[in-house]
């Protein structure tokens, strides 16, 4: 595969006056700066819009498949999806796409309040009022839900790593036992279309604690709706998690099996970069840990009761 040119600040400013009318400070072009050190393909241009340019093809594609999708879900929602103000290649067969920017900060940065809850419930349940049909026609795939059983049997060694380095009890993951794990298995006909990336950088967060938009819908698929659970509790903490999956009408087991993803996947990052088999902000990575496991409500499985409806 060919490898794609690193973007530079000229590139950028090169493509963006070329796409805009406006023309910057007349000493070269409009401000442009990388979202995040070390991000070299997401720019912020001025303070209005952001440049997402793709490493490669199988980004392009998915760039591409992106715009229309972004089109399907926003009537659903009652959060800002970003909207495109020009798109086309940077590179020979790399996409890009110019987009406005939604004003206000990460949920790494501020707290949801429990209005802001109400946006994710009905982030939540917009999701799954999208026609499968038509979100299938766009070339979204469908994604077979994890198995949770193999995801504890991984965790429990990584939690055991985590207890060495003193970073956590691993007696924590006791409460999941493997006939928990097969009770909380994906059920079929549940699936929806999910976005499949709700970290905290990709949901934006006002100061008053609401929840303004959704960012980055490229790894969407059709699937398992505790997957969403799952990242919203990593990226907001289990228990606005859980009240908004709850709010959006879902039941314990899809609530229960998103917490427990969420938890599982949380000790095997933090062990893998503490092993250095992966990178990442080890703060943050700490942080995700912390909010993943925040005890709520619903804790213990035996308050699950196996014959309660989905919606």
């Amino acid at each position: 595969m060919t490898q794609a040119p690193t973007p530079t600040a000229d590139t950028v400013r090169r493509l963006v006056r070329s796409l805009l009318k406006e023309g910057g400070d007349g000493t070269g072009g409009p401000d442009v700066r990388p979202v995040t050190e070390g991000r070299a393909y997401t720019w912020w241009v001025g303070t209005r819009h952001v440049l997402r340019l793709a490493p490669d093809r199988e980004s392009s594609a998915a760039r591409r498949r992106e715009l229309r999708l972004r089109d399907l879900v926003r009537p659903h929602v009652p959060v800002a999806v970003p909207t495109s103000v020009a798109h086309g290649d940077w590179a020979p067969g790399l996409a890009y796409t110019l987009d406005t920017k939604v004003p206000g900060g990460t949920a790494d940065e501020h707290d949801v309040s429990a209005v802001g809850e109400a946006d994710l419930a009905g982030l939540l349940a917009g999701l799954r009022a999208v026609p499968v049909r038509q979100a299938e026609t766009l070339g979204v795939s469908r994604s077979a839900p994890r198995s949770l059983e193999a995801l504890r049997r991984m965790a429990v060694h990584a939690a055991e790593r985590l207890a060495a380095a003193d970073e956590f009890d691993a007696a924590r993951l006791h409460q999941l036992t493997p006939p928990g794990a097969a009770q909380l298995a994906a059920q079929p006909a549940t699936a929806v279309l999910t976005h499949h990336g709700l970290t905290g950088e990709h949901v934006v967060v006002s100061a008053d604690g609401r929840v303004r938009g959704i960012l980055d819908w490229t790894q969407a698929a059709w699937g398992d709706p505790a997957e969403d659970i799952a990242g919203l509790a990593v990226a907001v903490g289990s228990p606005a998690a859980v009240r908004a999956a709850t709010l959006a009408g879902y039941g314990a087991r899809p609530c229960l099996r998103g917490l427990w993803l969420a938890r599982c996947d949380t000790v095997m990052r933090l062990a893998a970069h503490l092993e250095g088999r992966a990178v990442g902000s080890l703060p943050l990575l700490r942080t995700q840990l912390r909010r993943a496991w925040e005890p709520i409500l619903l804790e213990r499985l035996s308050d699950f009761k196996e014959d309660e409806p989905e919606p």
